[in-house]
């Protein structure tokens, strides 16, 4: 019986036949981009590939119940497209904005956008940081950053009442606990710890919801400080 080489991309699992439905051609499209060019450029690892399925693309398909119809989604430090080009494909009504600050990755992206045609996502060379000027329903992001840092980057980006939804391993508990303060400072209205996909996909995406307060406006009595420590070097 002929082994299956360790870097090939396996077929489909019934799982995400389940999760994708009728979307699931552009589901394997988007894995053969990754286990091809996606190694190539150093996005995926080659020895990812076979587990692919399992580990990335359903790991990441399965929050997409946590988000609304319509909503406008932000993907912090998206990479390899992980998990908001999977949200895009599955949940064609959402608008995606990618934010990348690396010119190989968006390079990346923009290739796999239009190699996809996908009409409901945004690349864009940025940090969080910089992207202020968004106002999205959703903050979604994966092995980024620990979540008090997270927090600062993404709540920014949210409107009023919006989520952030941070995918995140057995860590999300503690990860929690550790950003309290963080969270207190930031004004946020709840957090919780949410398994996604139980009984479809093994083992379950644990993600951290966190749902913003009111956007808070840059302190003028700061900015006036900020202005006067300059003006005094």
């Amino acid at each position: 019986m002929e082994q299956q080489d360790s870097t090939t991309l396996p077929e489909a699992p019934a799982a995400a036949h389940t999760v994708f439905g009728e979307r699931l051609g552009g589901a394997v499209a988007y894995a053969e981009l990754l286990a091809s060019t996606g190694v190539d450029h150093g996005l995926i690892g080659p020895r990812e590939v076979p587990r692919l399925w399992e580990r990335h693309l359903l790991n990441c398909a399965v929050v997409g119940d946590l988000i609304a119809p319509d909503a406008r989604v932000a993907d912090v430090g998206s990479g390899a497209g992980l998990p908001g080009l999977v949200l895009a494909i599955l949940r064609p009504d959402l608008h995606v904005t990618l934010i990348e600050p690396l010119q190989r990755r968006v390079t990346w992206l923009d290739a796999a956008v239009e190699e996809l045609g996908l009409i409901n996502v945004d690349v864009r060379r940025a940090r969080a940081q910089n992207a202020t000027d968004l106002a999205v329903d959703v903050v979604c992001s994966r092995a980024v950053s620990r979540l008090s840092q997270l927090t600062e980057w993404s709540l920014p980006l949210l409107r009023d009442g919006g989520t952030m939804l941070a995918l995140k391993g057995a860590s999300a508990a503690e990860e929690l606990r550790d950003a309290e303060q963080v969270l207190r400072r930031a004004g946020v209205v709840s957090t919780d710890v949410v398994q996604c996909g139980v009984g479809v996909v093994d083992p379950p995406t644990t993600v951290v919801r966190v749902v913003a307060g009111r956007r808070q406006a840059p302190s003028t009595s700061n900015a006036r400080k900020s202005r006067g420590a300059k003006s005094k070097g």
